[in-house]
């Protein structure tokens, strides 16, 4: 994997991560309702799910690269087609207005809990293994080494860990919490 190719795997993954979801509203939630390390805990939480959703995508990629000659071909244009029916529904909820109206409710939880629910919220959303699936299709080549591959699962991994990071330090601080 060269940089450029990198470069875009970073940049998908960026986008991915800040598109809004009930990632960002678990996240959110807890950062509100239990503080900044709440909400750390759940972007660290999400993170691990992330990587580990990752781990699993690439390692299958690779088994049926290597198994399934056409695989690659095959995978590639399904993956294509489902990143742009994601690309085009983001489009059309952005243009039609669709808000989420959901209020988020005051409680009080633990580290262990924010973690937990990050981690649960990344783990149980099929819609991210098949994202990732998606992703992944587009950068594995069949011939990838253990090197690349850990390459591709830290960054996305990376990614999302730090976006979440970042959204819970800014959800903390003073201004943001009054304005919500």
């Amino acid at each position: 994997m060269d940089f450029t190719q990198w470069s875009q795997l970073a940049l998908i993954c960026v986008m991915g991560a800040m598109s809004p979801g009930p990632s960002l509203a678990v996240i959110l939630r807890n950062t509100i309702s239990g503080g900044r390390t709440q909400g750390l805990m759940s972007g660290v939480g999400h993170g691990l799910g992330i990587t580990f959703y990752s781990v699993v995508a690439i390692t299958g990629l690779v088994a049926l690269l290597k198994t399934v000659p056409n695989f690659f071909l095959i995978a590639q244009i399904i993956g294509s087609l489902f990143l742009i029916l994601l690309g085009g529904k983001m489009i059309i909820s952005g243009i039609g207005g669709e808000q989420d109206n959901g209020e988020l409710k005051q409680s009080t939880i633990t580290g262990y809990r924010g973690f937990s629910e990050g981690f649960l919220i990344a783990f149980l959303n099929p819609k991210i293994a098949v994202w990732l699936l998606a992703l992944f299709s587009q950068f594995v080549q069949p011939d990838a080494d253990f090197t690349e591959q850990l390459v591709m699962v830290s960054t996305v991994g990376g990614v999302d860990t730090s976006w979440y990071c970042l959204v819970a330090f800014l959800a903390s601080s003073g201004g943001l919490v009054k304005a919500l």
